[in-house]
């Protein structure tokens, strides 16, 4: 089987559909719907059926039971794709394993090299994504209207995802009463992006304990509303217990200027990079950032099988070479080491540090 899973309305069932046709008796079921919710529970798919998609089957009780029981007995001709907007571990944990019967892909928000087109340069698809974000819906307004009028649609748009990510998405895994402080949380969340998270701290502007804080972060996470960052350490479980940074799947949610809204376009970009990677060619990749005790800091790390391989400092216009950078490219000289700069005329080289026009970096990755 193939679980895809990614944010809703990421465009997980547009991407099904399109697979459908490759499929001559396929058959598209989501649980959410009435009709389909009865042919699931009944197994009344006809037999020949060569494609089976389930959308939205995490929210079935004992939806892993029932799924390995449709793998475990279905005709050998017969392929099955599930897909979710929330990670399939996140609900109804009990339950048989299904352990190598599937292959899990995860579907994130456009990047840069997926808007270019012969009329939209890197540096205008790296634009784009700051006003817009990467959901194709509100993209797709940015690239076909009016710039006023399309950032009216993608207001209204993104109001609209988050009132439901509320009232459905969280009120399905939380309490009446968790709901409230969880929107809270997020509207708080908007202005803490890319800066060091302090559980504490958030808890003492929410009056709840800092664990009840990660707890409902996790929730986000899951829901693909949210993604961390960890510093970066050898030792991965102190990694961990480390302050990590935050940022969106959707670029528009974020409250800041252009640059903070740019650094979460890159931190989105390298995730999908480092999940592609994972996902597709079974490369254990991995998105950190560096931070020093005396708080030097770089804003992304790639790291590959647990080896520090690439650092990247992101900046708006400032092409002089960030101290924090030049400090660790000094004393890792096996590490690349580059800063992306979203209004540079050329790229540049200082010493072993590559200065870089962002779109374009951005728009040459695998994804």
């Amino acid at each position: 089987m193939v679980f895809l899973t990614g944010p809703r309305q990421v465009g997980k069932t547009y991407l099904s559909k399109q697979i459908m046709s490759s499929f001559k008796k396929p058959v598209y079921l989501n649980y959410d719907n009435i009709n389909d919710n009865r042919i699931i529970k009944k197994m009344l798919w006809p037999e020949d059926t060569d494609l089976i998609i389930f959308d939205e089957i995490h929210k079935m009780r004992g939806w892993k039971n029932f799924i390995k029981g449709v793998f475990d007995t279905r005709p050998e001709h017969q392929a099955i794709l599930v897909t979710g907007s929330a990670r399939f571990d996140t609900f109804r944990k009990t339950g048989d394993s299904l352990s190598g019967r599937y292959l899990s892909l995860r579907l994130n928000p456009l990047s840069p090299k997926e808007i270019i087109s012969e009329t939209i340069s890197p540096y205008s698809a790296a634009e784009s994504l700051i006003k817009f974000g990467g959901f194709p819906e509100p993209m797709i307004s940015g690239l076909n209207f009016p710039e006023d009028d399309a950032l009216i649609e993608a207001s209204r748009w993104r109001n609209q995802y988050f009132t439901d990510l509320v009232r459905e998405d969280i009120f399905d895994i939380s309490r009446i009463e968790e709901v409230k402080t969880m929107r809270l949380l997020l509207d708080l969340l908007r202005g803490r992006v890319g800066a060091p998270l302090s559980f504490n701290n958030i808890a003492g502007d929410l009056q709840i304990s800092p664990n009840t804080v990660k707890k409902y972060i996790g929730v986000l996470e899951s829901l693909y509303t949210v993604f961390l960052i960890h510093p970066f350490n050898k030792n991965i479980s102190r990694s961990l217990l480390q302050t990590p940074k935050m940022y969106f799947y959707d670029t528009g949610y974020v409250d800041g200027d252009a640059g903070i809204k740019l650094e979460n376009v890159v931190a989105l970009s390298l995730l999908k990079l480092t999940q592609y990677l994972f996902d597709v060619k079974g490369v254990r990749s991995e998105l950190f950032y560096i931070r020093t005790k005396d708080k030097k800091e770089v804003d992304f790390a790639i790291a590959i099988d647990g080896t520090l391989k690439t650092i990247i400092e992101v900046k708006m216009s400032e092409a002089e070479v960030s101290p924090n950078l030049k400090y660790f490219a000094d004393r890792f000289p096996a590490i690349e080491a580059i800063q992306l700069v979203h209004n540079l005329r050329q790229n540049e080289q200082a010493g072993r540090i590559k200065i870089l026009r962002l779109g374009e970096w951005l728009a040459e990755l695998e994804v």
